[in-house]
């Protein structure tokens, strides 16, 4: 009955995996985009990118493959519809470099009504060939985010004497200048390479101003205003770029619109990409590895645990991680780990918690919008995790130091009684069982014995010594 019940079980996690990978392969086989026009003849379209939501590695990863797509088909144009709150450093340079190298000319339009291009949506804009926006939008607000912590800073009054006013360079550390003025110098370059107003480019990165769609036709930072995409492609239409160094006349009127939209690999990689979905399968990932070293043969959790640690440290590569948190999260994992091996008073447990919830905070290495863990999933990660290692854990350790109570190991050192006599073989009841036995020892009826090994289906047994048989019980 044992045998069966763990061939069913085994079977069970057969079956689970092979859905997963089914699921995955369904995946895999769908088209790698999807245009949400009808075809159009190739080198008469304009190319349509949605980049809705925070610059990151998914949104990198769209952008690219879009341009490669719009060269691909010989796209006349590329319109980059923007509504960003800004995003990764990392992420926006690549999409620049992409824009600066792109065979196609890339047109960023800030859209709908109520849209921005905050932070890094600023940089992509003024690296764009052409830079438009729709009316109530802004852009601006481009100093890097873990700079802000400078405007907070409390002002000397203006009554005090201007020599005894500390100067404000003095405020900031040295890595804060540093990353302001590189910036600065990436965002004017940007500017004096599209004939853009580079002043107000500073202006936006050292007090992190913004303006309106009015005031940046105004100020020159921005090439033209546009109801939508039609209206975009009329205006812009006749209008000469600078295309690597070539001037490049646009036609854009009568271009069929080809949009592209976010796909399947897009949305999985913003998803993997996220920090707080990166933390959980980081610890589903060390959860199930322990589960799979402490208790060999469970299969489901060390292939899950080792996905899932796979894709979290995919996600790592691509996040602002800081290494002495994941340190500190692997540390408190061993001391609570240790606590539940070793139990005392506490402190080994104490300390890994602390250690959890410090280097939990501590993991991701920026301020962007979206791009924190949140407070109340570390909680819920800290309480289950002391209660998975110090509870849980500590009980399956020491369930395992506990006598077997079933099975065929069970039946060693066990006592049972002979039914026959027999000097070699013959048959004798365990457990209420009839088993046939050999002995060294002649044995009669009602004798107890003792199960000293078993081979097969054949038990090795030896007669009881006097004060085992008193106190035997009738098995």
């Amino acid at each position: 009955m044992c045998v069966r019940k763990s061939a069913r079980f085994y079977q069970t996690q057969y079956g689970l995996l092979l859905v997963c990978l089914l699921w995955i392969g369904i995946l895999f086989a769908q088209s790698p985009d999807t245009v949400s026009t009808a075809k159009s003849d190739t080198g008469n379209i304009a190319v349509w990118l949605d980049v809705n939501g925070a610059i990151g590695p998914a949104m990198q990863d769209y952008i690219q493959r879009g341009l490669s797509r719009a060269a691909e088909r010989r796209a006349q144009v590329i319109i980059l519809q923007i509504d960003t709150p800004g995003g990764l450093d990392v992420s926006m340079r690549k999409i620049i470099q992409e824009i600066i190298a792109s065979p196609v000319p890339v047109v960023s339009f800030v859209a709908p009504g109520g849209a921005r291009a905050a932070s890094a949506g600023t940089y992509i804009l003024y690296a764009s060939h052409i830079a438009a926006m729709a009316p109530a939008t802004n852009l601006g607000a481009a100093t890097p985010v873990k700079m802000n912590t400078l405007a907070s800073q409390p002002e000397v009054p203006d009554s005090q004497p201007k020599g005894e006013q500390p100067d404000k360079s003095d405020r900031q550390d040295a890595m804060t200048v540093k990353v302001i003025n590189d910036a600065v110098a990436y965002i004017r370059g940007l500017a004096q390479m599209r004939g853009r107003n580079a002043d107000w480019a500073e202006q936006a990165v050292r007090e992190g101003v913004s303006l309106t769609a009015a005031e940046a036709l105004d100020k020159n930072v921005i090439d033209l205003v546009a109801d939508d995409v039609s209206d975009l492609l009329a205006r812009i239409d006749g209008r000469t770029v600078d295309l690597s160094g070539e001037k490049v006349k646009l036609s854009t009127r009568s271009l069929a619109l080809e949009r592209i939209e976010q796909d399947w690999r897009t949305r999985l990689l913003a998803v993997v990409a996220d920090p707080n979905i990166a933390y959980i399968l980081m610890l589903i990932g060390f959860y199930g590895l322990v589960l799979e070293f402490t208790t060999p043969g469970t299969i489901v959790a060390g292939v899950v645990g080792a996905i899932s640690l796979l894709l979290a440290l995919f996600a790592f590569q691509v996040l602002p991680i800081n290494y002495a948190g994941l340190a500190l999260i692997l540390l408190g994992i061993t001391f609570m780990l240790a606590e539940a091996l070793l139990p005392g008073v506490g402190a080994l447990g104490i300390g890994g918690i602390a250690a959890f919830v410090i280097g939990s905070i501590m993991l991701i290495d920026t301020e962007v919008p979206d791009y924190g863990i949140s407070i109340p999933l570390i909680a819920t990660f800290t309480l289950m995790s002391a209660g998975f290692f110090m509870l849980v854990f500590g009980m399956v350790l020491k369930s395992r130091k506990k006598p077997v109570v079933s099975g065929s190991e069970e039946l060693v050192h066990s006592t049972g009684e002979v039914l026959e006599s027999f000097d070699q073989e013959g048959w004798v009841r365990v457990h209420g069982e009839r088993w046939r036995a050999r002995t060294n020892t002649p044995l009669s009826p009602g004798q107890r014995i003792k199960v000293t090994a078993m081979r097969g289906l054949l038990l090795e047994v030896e007669p009881c010594q006097p004060d085992h048989t008193m106190n035997a019980t009738e098995n």
